[in-house]
């Protein structure tokens, strides 16, 4: 444990950070499977009402900083990829 206060300080401050973001990645994970979900499904109508959503959480993830904006564009990309090819 850290002896110094500042270093006290960012030992808390890195974990508030750790769970906020662990809580974000969560959140888009989860929609992520729910998108997969449904293509396996071949439900084309319930695959694009969770596309929508899974682009949104990825998007809000990016704007904070907890995804690099292109990993999130690539996670679009493929979900929708993946959902277009839905017949």
């Amino acid at each position: 444990m850290a002896n110094i206060k500042s270093a006290k300080k960012r030992v808390l401050v890195n974990k508030t950070k750790a769970e906020r973001n662990k809580s974000i990645k969560s959140a888009v994970k989860t929609s992520i499977r729910k998108v997969e979900a449904a293509i396996e499904a071949k439900d084309k109508e319930a695959a694009s009402a969770a596309l929508l959503n899974a682009i949104s959480t990825i998007d809000k993830a990016a704007s904070k900083g907890v995804y690099h904006k292109n990993t999130a564009a690539r996670k679009v990309s493929r979900l929708s990829k993946a959902v277009n090819a839905l017949a």
